[in-house]
């Protein structure tokens, strides 16, 4: 068999990822069971805590501006972490062995799951967004600060998407990527999301102020609300690119040991 050149491989480049982002995007479309989950578990919780808990927490009835932008943050989570058990389905059914065969760049697959996510979890988003609006929400954000706050959503869905892909690549089974993804959707839980973190205990303030979901979902609260940012854009755009660079190296490196694909 002939190595194809280098420079077939790189003509092909932007054909190749196409295809692969068609092929996942068919996928997700097939698997209309997670598609709608991933809407509805959002909205349901948005739900629960507006009309449930959110009398409790704000008597004012003004909890649900509050809780929006972490609701929305959960969204693209939980879709997102769709990818690892698509990107460890794809490693562990023999599909990769059969690509490797052909004159392509195998590691578009990666890159196919990941932006039929983005397309998936933008959609959703939109979705969730028009519910809040529904049942109360209402944003003081103009045309440049809802520019901002997509701008922010998009780089968490794009960090988290490649960190699910990552995942999904060095675990060894479809069942096992999502319980490991699972375990990361409990981070906004933990953060500013639901509750804000002076009212939580001390011991666990300090992980809730520090940890990579509050600055993110304080940053798209004040543009989405006008609440103050207190300096969390730079924390949430540092820590979402250093999360993207991990991410990435980690699915290359973790491609080539497995796929044996320099």
């Amino acid at each position: 068999m002939t190595t194809p050149s280098p420079s077939s491989k790189s003509v092909s480049f932007g054909v190749t990822n196409a295809i692969f982002i068609g092929r996942s995007i068919r996928l997700s479309l097939r698997n209309t069971e997670a598609l709608i989950m991933a809407i509805m578990l959002p909205v349901m919780l948005m739900l629960l805590f507006t009309y449930v808990f959110g009398g409790a927490i704000d008597s004012s009835g003004n909890y649900v501006n509050y809780v929006v932008p972490g609701i929305i943050l959960l969204c693209a989570g939980f879709g997102s972490s769709s990818t690892a058990v698509d990107v460890a389905q794809d490693m562990t059914n023999g599909i990769i062995d059969r690509f490797r065969t052909m004159p392509i760049s195998s590691l578009s697959v990666i890159t196919g799951h990941v932006a039929a996510s983005l397309a998936r979890n933008l959609i959703a988003t939109g979705v969730v967004i028009s519910v809040a609006l529904l049942v109360g929400f209402r944003p003081s954000a103009g045309a440049l600060e809802w520019l901002g706050a997509l701008a922010v959503i998009i780089l968490f869905i794009l960090t988290f998407t490649w960190l699910f892909a990552a995942i999904g690549l060095v675990t060894g089974s479809p069942s096992a990527a999502a319980g490991y993804g699972f375990i990361l959707l409990f981070l906004p839980y933990l953060s500013s999301a639901f509750v804000p973190t002076d009212t939580m205990p001390g011991w666990l303030q300090g992980f809730a102020n520090n940890q990579p979901i509050t600055p993110v979902i304080e940053t798209i609260r004040g543009l989405l609300t006008g609440t103050p940012i207190d300096g969390s854009v730079w924390p949430a755009i540092g820590w979402c690119l250093i999360i993207l660079l991990v991410s990435l190296v980690w699915c290359v490196l973790a491609f080539r040991g497995k796929a044996g694909r320099r």
